[in-house]
């Protein structure tokens, strides 16, 4: 029976493996190189976010105009403004915040935490909905090629596109980037024969267009008048102000970039705004000359292309080629929301604002819940939505242009404040005021327009995960004060005796202590230790897992940080115990997955010291919620668990707390 268990699980185990990957080697020294991306690579990946708003950015602008179509020369030009400006604005975030986290770190790091978990909660909503948006509009562009009764079917495609990106995404981001590769190239190279081919084709008949452009201008004037036409291009600009959303994603994910970083990212944000700029009001420019107007069922851009390429004898096939590309880069697209969301939640549960597991990775070095989470969220915006791209655009807008308004005040904020050390100053504060006024407006207006067509949603949803961040903070803050009280009765201990420098010797009683930093918590452990079994144990091996989370997975430097403040604390236990009168030794190993590493260095220890037995801590609280098991890893649990079905002893000893 045993047997067939096992056999069971190691089968489960190869599927597991094939489809998600072997675990990835934490000695490897040319890791982060592996794992690291180039620049064409991070363009691909993060630039894909940005380069796909233009689906169905500028069609939004453009449907807003309604039959004052002239304007559309006014928003290409000052589309392709703003992307630079906000793409310049960017580059100052990569090179004064070179770890990566963006909006989120920008705000915390120059405006305080309360911005920054604004600013992160903002921006992890606008993660979730870049994905269902991105899905979306690749089902809305794959779907308008095919029959009309196939649409029922289309939210159910695009569930399985989600889990897809799902799978890719454990797996790791470097994989799951170069597989879409392809795709990226094909719509890159594929819009810009279409938006090359729409304006040099038709450049003979551009004095014609210019005089329909004057005429439908003046028209508009003497219906609406000067006010009425600059609010009708406002309301405009606003609303395709999706255009812009995904131009941060390079900031957010710098961690992920070949070094020199910096470098890598500028070179990514340089090609994801020149080719947004070119393809935005390149489509702008299009839709002007071949006077594209909305159909049922159809966005403009296949629109765009059918007459592009109708009277051609291959034109149905290119067409195709060209929006089922677009589908698929918003397929690609989506990838952005799996790259930046879980590292977005990884600095905010490192800084306590999330449940801290959300900070770990995988054994493929991802981070595994923020991924599930990611997805899952966006499977339930989709169902809540039903893949309507008009309600996520305004809903992904919002917030978009939200952790957009902070960042730029608060970069304005560092360098009015740092006038002083910055020396061109001068030349960069301008930028971050105009992309303030920018996105600020666009924030408001798009609010103001669209707050009951779903506006009121995001802003809901964005302060219900503000409101959940402060009490998760808060319970760790009064988690962390009754731990601080430990540390002040038990870090001081005073040890009159002369120190035990004696080897551990095997055939002894031995305790093995698995402790993570030094503090009152591993004191006491210890104190629990020879208080409950006096005169058994003589030997104490104090053993730990130097954990490689996504605050530690940041380079060759940092690891080896970790490793040594690892072993810096536990010799500080080891000291202790020698003072206590008992040969003591460490032990320590380096992994991403606490309980299994801590299982297995258990197991090794054990080997070494047979007559011995595992001691861990564990918090007890007076009055134990539903909450404690999210917000604290059952670690001691688990690996209690785990070495009994090895047949080796544990016992996890309680530290009381009164909350």
């Amino acid at each position: 029976m045993a047997n067939g268990s096992e056999e069971h699980e190691s089968l489960l185990e190869k599927v597991r493996q094939k489809v998600i990957g072997a675990p990835r080697n934490l000695k490897d020294p040319s890791i982060f190189h592996k794992l690291s991306l180039v620049p064409l690579l991070a363009w691909v990946g993060l630039g894909a976010d940005g380069l796909s708003s233009s689906s169905y950015g500028p069609e939004e602008a453009f449907r807003a105009l309604g039959p004052h179509t002239s304007l559309a020369v006014f928003l290409a030009l000052a589309t392709s403004m703003t992307v630079f400006i906000i793409a310049y604005a960017y580059s100052r975030i990569i090179e004064h915040f070179p770890h990566g986290g963006g909006g989120y770190i920008v705000a915390t790091h120059t405006l305080g935490a309360k911005a920054g978990v604004l600013s992160g909660s903002a921006l992890l909503v606008d993660y979730m909905l870049t994905i269902t948006v991105s899905i979306a509009a690749c089902g809305d562009a794959l779907f308008s090629f095919l029959p009309v009764g196939t649409h029922d079917y289309k939210i159910f495609f695009e569930l399985f596109l989600i889990l897809v990106l799902i799978v890719l995404n454990i797996r790791g981001v470097k994989e799951s980037v170069t597989i879409l590769a392809p795709i990226f190239i094909v719509f890159v190279v594929t819009h810009v024969f279409l938006i090359g081919y729409g304006i040099l084709s038709h450049l003979p008949q551009i004095v014609p267009v210019v005089h329909d452009i004057h005429t439908n201008f003046n028209v508009g004037l003497s219906s609406l008048g000067g006010i009425g036409m600059l609010a009708l291009f406002l309301r405009a600009y606003s609303l395709g102000g999706g255009t812009y959303t995904g131009i941060e994603a390079v900031s957010n994910g710098i961690q992920i970039m070949r070094e020199p970083r910096v470098q890598t990212g500028k070179k990514t944000m340089l090609y994801m705004s020149v080719s947004l700029a070119f393809t935005a009001s390149g489509l702008f420019f299009c839709y002007l000359l071949l006077k594209v107007t909305p159909g049922q069922g159809k966005t403009l851009n296949s629109i765009l292309a059918s007459a592009l390429y109708g009277n051609w004898s291959f034109g149905y096939a290119l067409a195709l080629v060209t929006i089922l590309s677009e589908g698929a880069i918003l397929f690609v697209a989506a990838q952005a929301g799996f790259i930046d969301g879980p590292r977005i939640m990884a600095n905010m549960a490192i800084d306590s604002w999330l449940p801290h597991r959300f900070a770990s990775l995988s054994e493929r070095l991802t981070t595994q819940n923020g991924i599930l989470l990611m997805g899952g969220a966006s499977i339930l915006l989709l169902f809540y939505t039903r893949g309507s791209i008009s309600s996520l655009v305004v809903m992904y807008s919002i917030n978009v242009f939200l952790t957009f308004s902070i960042s730029e005040i608060g970069m304005s904020t560092y360098f009015i404040k740092n006038r002083k050390k910055e020396i061109h100053w001068k030349k960069h504060l301008p930028v971050h005021i105009t992309g303030f006024v920018l996105c600020f407006t666009i924030l408001i207006v798009t609010s103001y327009e669209k707050f009951s067509e779903g506006g009121w949603m995001t802003l809901l949803i964005t302060s219900i995960f503000v409101f959940f961040c402060y009490l998760i903070r808060n319970h760790y803050n009064n988690v962390r004060k009754a731990v601080r009280k430990l540390d002040e009765i038990l870090m001081d201990i005073p040890t009159s005796r002369k120190a035990n420098m004696d080897k551990p010797n095997p055939q002894e009683m031995t305790a093995i202590q698995l402790v993570s930093d030094y503090n009152g918590f591993g004191v006491h452990t210890i104190l629990s230790v020879i208080r409950n079994f006096p005169n058994l144990y003589k030997n104490f091996i104090f053993a730990s897992v130097a954990v490689v989370d996504s605050g530690a997975f940041k380079g060759a430097e940092e690891m080896q940080n970790l490793e040594e403040a690892t072993k810096k604390n536990l010799q500080k236990y080891v000291e202790l115990a020698r003072h206590l009168g008992f040969a003591a030794d460490l032990r320590f190993a380096v992994g991403t997955d606490v309980v299994e590493t801590a299982t297995q260095l258990c197991k090794d220890i054990k080997k070494e010291f047979p007559r011995s037995t595992v001691f861990t801590g564990k918090l007890t609280f007076r009055h134990e919620k539903f909450y404690h098991k999210i917000l604290h890893n059952e670690t001691a649990f688990a690996i209690q668990r785990q070495l009994h079905w090895d047949e080796i002893t544990s016992v996890t000893l309680p530290i009381r707390m009164d909350l």
